[in-house]
């Protein structure tokens, strides 16, 4: 019997690369698949990658838990896709944003948890959340309270999930995946990132101003400013903009040096992408990172401007240990094929809906 879910994605970033791919390897078992997005509008080119994964995509111009103006607006959107979920007769509801959980849903609710205002907070602030932003956390709280079943992708993230939220277990960890890109080509003699750059999390400052002391070339591709009008201003980094993946790909398939200096990422598909490709590694010594590529990058502490610098130098200098380090991070990176990826969350749908009928039996 074909099973259905409804996935809650936006069209922001990492989170609908993840749900895309996720939902493509459900369709591809045998579920039935239907991706609510939320925030800004689906381009026709995230249309388009629906229809070819045979995923019904539904724009509910909902907002987003973390650009909506207060708690009201996260709980009607929440009351929402609880009715969008009964008027589909799903089966399960994986939400990739936890507040939505704070709902009454007709049906299990896993609730994926790709980031957090407090796990964010924790990490790059100190003291207490203000109190524009602790709503949110407050919201993230109740709705993982109410899941049934909570998903994180590392290990490293549901331990600090953990113990934000006082959860009494920890919540399972699986690791993201992405697809095998196309062969890699020659060594460009340059150092590059990818992301947020806005985002004070990413750190991108570190990385401006350990390219002005570089021999080579640093370039950043992401978006300079926020949703909130948070920007950073780059005087050293080359940014190349908003790139879309296949511009990505084109990138990564000349295996620059890939360096990220995030004082939080939760996991860091960039990172996966670039290992994909064969990219040496160069990451910040976060707890995240460690899990992931411990034996197959080069770290260094997240502040560490001149420590950045010698790093990527010294890689840049050495193509013998550069290529060595950029074979391990492929291998390594293969350890997380979406298969793997889709088969845990399988088998973690299936658990959810499975204790449900046995109960409603």
């Amino acid at each position: 019997m074909t099973r259905r879910v409804l996935m809650t994605a936006d069209a922001i970033g990492g989170v609908w690369q993840y749900a895309l791919g996720l939902a493509a390897d459900l369709v591809r078992a045998g579920w039935t698949v239907d991706i609510a997005t939320l925030g800004p509008s689906p381009s026709p080119a995230h249309h388009a990658q629906a229809d070819a994964a045979g995923v019904t995509l539904i724009d509910t111009a909902l907002p987003l838990d973390w650009l909506a103006a207060d708690a009201a607006a996260v709980t009607d959107a929440a009351a929402a896709i609880a009715d969008l979920a009964r008027a589909r007769a799903v089966d399960v509801v994986q939400l990739n944003q936890p507040a939505l959980a704070i709902a009454t849903f007709a049906m299990p609710v896993v609730a994926v948890v790709h980031s957090c205002v407090a796990s964010w907070w924790d990490a790059v602030e100190s003291g207490p959340l203000p109190a524009d932003l602790a709503w949110q956390r407050d919201l993230t709280a109740r709705g993982l309270a109410r899941a049934d079943a909570i998903v994180c992708p590392t290990r490293a993230f549901a331990t600090t999930v953990q113990r934000l939220y006082a959860l009494p277990a920890a919540p399972i960890a699986i690791h993201n995946g992405r697809a095998l890109p196309a062969a890699t080509g020659a060594l460009a003699d340059r150092a590059f990132t990818a992301g947020r750059l806005w985002d004070r999390a990413k750190n991108v400052a570190t990385l401006d101003r350990a390219a002005a002391t570089l021999p080579l070339p640093f370039a950043a591709a992401g978006a300079t400013v926020g949703p909130h009008g948070e920007r950073i201003m780059l005087d050293h980094l080359q940014p190349l903009g908003q790139l879309d993946d296949d511009a990505i790909a084109a990138i990564l398939a000349t295996r620059p040096l890939f360096v990220s200096s995030a004082r939080y990422e939760p996991f860091g598909l960039a990172v996966l992408e670039a290992a994909l490709s064969g990219c040496a590694l160069v990451l910040s010594d976060i707890a995240t990172f460690r899990e992931l590529w411990d034996g197959a990058a080069t770290f260094v502490p997240a502040d560490d401007v001149a420590g950045f610098a010698r790093a990527i130098a010294a890689l840049a200098a050495d193509p013998a240990r550069r290529l060595a380090l950029g074979a391990r991070a492929r291998t390594r990176a293969l350890d997380h094929a979406p298969a793997r990826t889709a088969s845990a969350m399988i088998s973690v749908l299936d658990r959810a809906i499975d204790a449900t009928n046995r109960v409603a039996a």
